[in-house]
């Protein structure tokens, strides 16, 4: 029989993409997708699971554990069995002091979020996000590339010809569409705008999330907005200092995460239990799929595939608090559910 590689797998569920990783032993990434959400995170996660076991040898890969995070990481986790469910900050920290152990700022723009970590001594220590302005993520950039007729992959190296980059009122998505118009009546060449728009997400990123916040090199810049040239200039510009981007950048989440998956597996083999929940108490464990971290049952790539996975959301009537609890159905069966503050609120899960 052919000696198993032992690996583990992470996936993140943003609401506009969702990334996944396959990490070995030595920690390298082995396998990696990043594949748009659309709006329907259960299934994007069995595409992920689907294209990451296209790429490696499964008669030859023995997954141990799964971790998940990003927006949607309880309900995937319940799905996945995951041994570690952790928060957008802690996976992106974890994998970034990894690669980079003396990161002192990350730098993270998504699709329609954003955020800043403070580093030190390989820890978090302060953090800020922005959910609530869209003008400095990804999906304000590709929006305004559609605008000018240009593929926002393109944005990068054009805004990298511009001699004078446009000023672009980035405040809010509506003063900068606003202005954006009105630079193109004018006639400004379209490498000076896209510039400006590069130029834009920077100085809004700065002024809202990193506001308050010390940002202090080495400075790592990811998220798929990372991949774009002309704002990682525009960063290095306003911040007068190198701004680092890794080729796995926009997967650093899912990295993360990955990693924390092979922190758990020990402790998951020795703990398997009948059922995996999302908070990683039962980590490792078998779940409905029959997935499993311990070594007679290594995650079934194929297990998603086969079962229709449901959400339901329930107001508990038992206390004052009338707690709105989140219930995982697989074919009809809860598997899972969270969102209680208090025992009265407990729901059995399906063993």
């Amino acid at each position: 029989m052919t000696e198993q590689t032992e690996c583990y797998l992470g996936i993140d569920i943003g609401s506009i993409s969702t990334k996944g990783v396959i990490i070995d032993g030595a920690r390298r990434i082995i396998a990696r997708t990043y594949l748009w959400t659309e709006g329907n995170p259960a299934d994007a996660a069995r595409r992920v699971v689907a294209d990451l076991g296209s790429q490696v040898d499964r008669d030859a890969v023995r997954v141990r554990a799964v971790g998940t995070t990003g927006s949607a990481r309880r309900l995937v986790g319940a799905m996945c069995g995951a041994a570690v469910v952790k928060n957008e900050i802690t996976a992106h920290a974890v994998g970034t002091t990894f690669l980079h152990p003396d990161v002192r700022t990350i730098l993270e723009i998504g699709g329609q979020d954003s955020k800043i970590i403070c580093v030190e001594n390989g820890i978090a220590v302060d953090y800020a996000m922005n959910t609530l302005c869209a003008a400095g993520t990804g999906a304000f950039l590709s929006s305004q590339a559609h605008r000018l007729g240009v593929e926002v992959e393109e944005f990068g190296e054009i805004a990298l010809t511009s001699k004078k980059p446009a000023n672009i009122a980035a405040r809010c998505t509506v003063f900068a569409e606003s202005d954006l118009v009105h630079k193109i009546q004018v006639g400004y060449a379209r490498e000076d705008i896209i510039a400006g728009l590069c130029r834009a997400v920077a100085t809004n990123y700065l002024n809202n999330v990193g506001k308050g916040k010390q940002i202090v090199a080495p400075v790592v810049f990811q998220g798929g907005v990372s991949k774009n040239a002309g704002v990682v200039r525009a960063f290095e510009d306003e911040l007068g200092m190198e701004v680092l981007v890794d080729a796995d950048g926009h997967l650093m989440g899912a990295f993360g995460v990955a990693l924390l998956a092979a922190e758990a597996a020990p402790r998951a083999v020795a703990g398997a239990s009948a059922v995996g929940t999302a908070t990683g108490t039962g980590a490792g464990s078998a779940d409905a799929t029959g997935n499993a971290a311990a070594d007679d049952e290594p995650f079934d790539f194929d297990a998603l595939r086969d079962f229709e996975f449901a959400t339901r959301e329930v107001e508990c009537q038992k206390c004052a608090n009338r707690c709105e609890i989140i219930c995982v159905y697989r074919d009809g069966a809860i598997i899972d559910s969270w969102g209680n503050r208090c025992e009265k609120g407990a729901v059995k899960t399906t063993a």
